[in-house]
């Protein structure tokens, strides 16, 4: 397993929400992140039809585009979102798993650039687009080196 996908796979487990979907990382490298969203019942925002909820839908990519910016960066950092776009093309198909791809596309000192795609069988027939920034805020700070910082004044 390379070093990418171990992050990658280390920051979804993180996330309590994420484990209680069932979200997997398919894939993590330079050139993206592909994860998974299992079908269940209790991601169904239409009983009737079965047809998984939007919100879902948007923590999956919300997810996808955040842990994306681990594939892109040399070392991990805490990037909350800023802004995220998703333009819906069509309902998902009920009893199958959605996946989602993300990438970075720009970095700078303060922001990253993310893009993905949330599809099932075909990427080439995606059921959203999404577009996300993420504000850099350096590396993550170790619990003993904060209580230091902020002894000291210095946090």
């Amino acid at each position: 397993m390379s070093e990418i996908e171990l992050r990658a796979r280390n920051f979804l487990s993180a996330l309590r929400h994420c484990q209680h979907l069932q979200m997997t990382v398919e894939q993590a490298d330079q050139q993206g992140l592909v994860l998974r969203l299992p079908y269940s019942e209790q991601i169904v925002g239409n009983p009737v039809t079965g047809v998984i909820h939007g919100g879902a839908i948007t923590t999956l990519m919300d997810t996808c585009c955040g842990i994306s910016t681990v594939c892109y960066l040399p070392e991990f950092e805490i990037c909350p979102t800023l802004d995220l776009r998703i333009d819906y093309m069509h309902p998902a198909e009920p009893g199958k798993p959605i996946f989602g791809f993300a990438e970075c596309y720009r970095v700078t000192p303060t922001v990253i650039f993310t893009r993905g795609i949330a599809y099932q069988d075909d990427r080439a027939q995606p059921i959203a687009h999404v577009v996300g920034t993420f504000m850099r805020m350096g590396k993550a700070v170790d619990q003993a080196d904060l209580a230091k910082q902020i002894d000291k004044g210095d946090a």
